[in-house]
């Protein structure tokens, strides 16, 4: 019943582009924060950043100033705006929905961590690369 999908993940050249998808459904993602990881070959999965219910965001050094999240209540969806994509970027990227639907998640100033986070999306394949 509860899903997440992301979708728009590819294929960028260095200083490039992107915008990743997490469609929910089954519930309501907009009661919940959501989160945005990621996972290279051979890496742990890393928090890149979340956004709250209310739409505040907290990113990972690694992404400030480049990557932007928003979300559409509306559409039950969120957003992840990438842009001066490096090769360091290159991973699988996952969404991910919280466990409660509290304020308390995404409310500090910390990227996201994977156990506080419980259902997640299948990923999708991000590769920049020249």
């Amino acid at each position: 019943q509860v899903q997440l999908v992301e979708s728009g993940g590819g294929l960028v050249q260095p200083g490039g582009s992107l915008r990743l998808s997490c469609a929910a459904s089954g519930f309501t993602s907009g009661d919940y924060a959501i989160g945005w990881f990621r996972q290279a070959p051979g890496k742990e999965r890393e928090g890149v950043l979340c956004i709250s219910r209310g739409g505040r965001t907290n990113y990972a050094d690694s992404v400030k100033g480049r990557f932007t999240a928003s979300r559409d209540y509306a559409k039950n969806t969120v957003y992840l705006q990438m842009s001066s994509l490096k090769p360091e970027d290159t991973a699988v990227y996952y969404c991910a929905s919280a466990r409660t639907s509290g304020w308390g998640t995404c409310g500090g100033s910390r990227p996201p961590e994977v156990n506080e986070y419980a259902y997640w999306g299948q990923g999708t394949q991000v590769t920049v690369s020249s």
